[in-house]
């Protein structure tokens, strides 16, 4: 078994270092202590968006109007795939009970959070299906009051196509904020809304530290980086395809982390060849984006068997992960860890990313390994619950009496002695055990 780097990359996503937690930290202190003010103050600063935060109804309806209607038509078609498999993964998700013991039923119940507050970004990109993927999810999902913020911009708010979007997919409530306040005020609770249960999307480094750092006052999708793609690469693949793939990706960011895993190393030379041509095709900022993510973060790694692309793949647990490969159901039955998975040449990242109906908001740096990425599921509280006969004291009251004194839990021994004397007042029982 024999594992070569072709091309390893100096850096990693994850030892990044800058002062984002400082930043961050003293804009969430600030926005706690002054309230909505400061991030009235906040988004005139770094958005220079001086008009209303809450999107109106009139703002609502005129980017029904501005948005051309084929692109209202490209919003519906995905609105459609998202709404359709986000159904059928709740269709997944069943209610339950059973008869454990005589006399003691337990069940379990999927509850609805009551607000989610769904991210957008805004910035360099209108990121369109974002809206879809984080609002539709929690629509079918039922969430009571879903909130939506997106930065706007100095003449015009937000982006119409993210409104219009937004709008489509079912947001009750949206605001004209980006970054730190934006992550803030659905929070906390600012401009008329509840606090959220749960904050989703994807973001920059100060809007994934913000949800990092008020992680447990509320609940998060998950801890995202840089965005991230591995396709693994047999003797069938196309050269020209998987390096348009590879570049589609690292043009997200300086360092949004390419893998390549082969079995070949001309093929590997082959396609690094063709990236680097292909990278300096694309516009500004793109191609600067692109070009620093395949130096610092690229990688192709040459395998002799497939057990090892596996485990290479696995260990990456990649955002995305592309087959260019045969006996593509042997991957499927065979890969554990990745956010989602793209079987065959014919469908790629960015089809996942814009529009074919899974869930764009993924897990990265590793994290595939013990999450999946944003589904109804995220916004769903899974409960238990149970109902017992007097007669299912008889053994539960005597087994958790005695285990309790084992542990020391004295008060919790006698909760199960109470009802045992009450229940059961001629009888005795052995409550002390070893």
């Amino acid at each position: 078994m024999t594992i070569h780097y072709q091309k390893k990359a100096p850096q990693n996503s994850q030892q990044s270092k800058s002062d984002t937690r400082t930043i961050v930290m003293d804009m969430l202190n600030t926005i706690r202590n002054k309230g909505e003010q400061a991030i009235i103050d906040y988004t005139l600063q770094f958005d220079k968006w001086d008009g209303d935060i809450i999107v109106s109804k009139e703002q609502i309806e005129n980017a029904h109007t501005i948005v051309s209607p084929k692109l209202k038509q490209d919003i519906q078609f995905t609105h459609k795939q998202v709404k359709n498999f986000a159904e059928h993964q709740k269709n997944t998700l069943k209610e339950c009970q059973v008869e454990l013991s005589e006399g003691l039923t337990a069940g379990q119940k999927l509850i609805p959070m009551q607000a989610a507050g769904c991210y957008v970004p805004g910035g360099r990109y209108a990121h369109i299906a974002s809206a879809i993927m984080s609002v539709t999810t929690a629509k079918v999902a039922n969430v009571g009051s879903i909130i939506a913020c997106s930065p706007a911009k100095p003449d015009r708010g937000i982006h119409p196509a993210i409104l219009y979007a937004l709008d489509l997919a079912g947001a009750d409530c949206i605001l004209n904020l980006g970054g730190v306040p934006a992550i803030a005020s659905m929070a906390y609770g600012f401009f008329n809304q509840k606090p959220v249960d749960i904050l989703v999307g994807p973001g920059n480094q100060f809007v994934a530290e913000s949800k990092r750092i008020l992680y447990g006052q509320t609940g998060i999708d998950m801890f995202a980086g840089p965005t991230e793609i591995a396709i693994i690469a047999d003797e069938t693949a196309d050269v020209e395809i998987v390096a348009y793939d590879l570049v589609g990706q690292a043009e997200h960011g300086y360092n949004s982390p390419a893998w390549l895993i082969t079995f070949d190393h001309k093929f590997g030379e082959a396609v690094n060849k063709r990236v680097l041509e292909l990278i300096q095709t694309l516009p500004e900022p793109n191609k600067t984006n692109a070009e620093s993510a395949w130096r610092d973060y690229g990688e192709i790694v040459v395998v002799s068997e497939r057990q090892e692309a596996v485990k290479i793949s696995d260990a990456y647990a990649a955002e995305h992960l592309e087959i260019h490969c045969k006996e593509l159901d042997w991957w499927l039955d065979n890969l554990t860890n990745y956010g989602s998975l793209f079987l065959g040449e014919e469908t790629t990242v960015a089809y996942g990313d814009k529009t074919s109906g899974t869930n764009h908001i993924l897990p990265t740096m590793g994290a595939a390994r013990y999450t999946g990425g944003l589904s109804v599921g995220k916004f769903m509280k899974t409960v238990t619950w149970q109902r017992m006969s007097k007669e299912a004291n008889r053994q539960i009251g005597q087994v958790c009496a005695r285990i309790s004194r084992l542990e020391g839990m004295e008060a919790h021994a006698r909760t199960a002695d109470i009802r045992l004397e009450k229940y059961f007042p001629n009888e005795t029982f052995d409550l002390k055990g070893d």
